[in-house]
């Protein structure tokens, strides 16, 4: 029995670094988010619903559902979220709604902490790969490209490398599309245009998110 015990003990640890490379941070630490943001869920209209769900970008869109009246939209945006929490928060944050489309924005905070773009992208193939598997294999999934900004600028070749990528795999998968949020926040001069961003120049103000609404209307029309 001892050593039965000893040798589960040494096969979880040998697991760990794997888990640890998943997650890189523990994604309970948004449990009490997820927690309020599906509170009231038995009283939703899962009608035909959008599902928006990924980091503060999406969190912070206010005006989602005017934007877009005529769909039901559901906003999941749980704030500094990574592309492996939302992996994580399959079961809370998506397949409870059965969507008729998903748009997901992952990779933003991943970069800024290090992750490399062939990292997320794979994780973000397993998000994909939970959809096909546990809700349709024919429902449209959007991935919508990390946005440029003032306060990650130092980061633009990862991103661009990213977005090549993620580009690539959506075009590599049934009914996965790549949304480009980044070209539209460019100048002439190809840099992050500066008033589309709230003081921190990470989130974006009004402004920004009427670039998003005008990128996403040949998505949702």
């Amino acid at each position: 029995m001892m050593q039965t015990i000893v040798l589960r003990v040494a096969f979880l640890l040998a697991l760990l670094p794997c888990a640890l490379r998943i997650y890189a941070q523990d994604p309970r630490r948004f449990q009490a988010e997820v927690a309020e943001l599906t509170a009231n869920d038995k009283s939703l209209n899962k009608k035909d619903i959008v599902l928006f769900t990924g980091s503060s970008s999406i969190r912070m869109w206010s005006s989602l559902q005017s934007d877009f009246p005529n769909y039901n939209i559901v906003n999941r945006g749980f704030g500094g979220s990574q592309t492996s929490d939302l992996l994580y928060f399959f079961n809370q944050l998506i397949l409870p709604y059965n969507p008729k489309k998903i748009f997901i924005y992952e990779g933003d905070n991943d970069l800024s902490l290090g992750k490399s773009p062939g990292q997320i992208l794979s994780t973000m193939d397993s998000v994909i790969t939970m959809i096909r598997q546990k809700i349709s294999k024919a429902v449209p999934i959007y991935v919508i490209s990390p946005k440029p900004s003032i306060s990650r600028w130092h980061l633009k070749d990862k991103y661009v490398e990213f977005n090549t990528l993620m580009s690539q795999l959506a075009s590599q998968r049934n009914k996965v599309y790549f949304v480009d949020v980044w070209s539209p926040a460019l100048d002439n001069s190809g840099t992050v245009i500066k008033d589309i961003f709230l003081e921190d120049g990470l989130h974006m103000n009004s402004k920004g998110y009427t670039i998003w609404a005008n990128v996403l209307r040949k998505y949702l029309p």
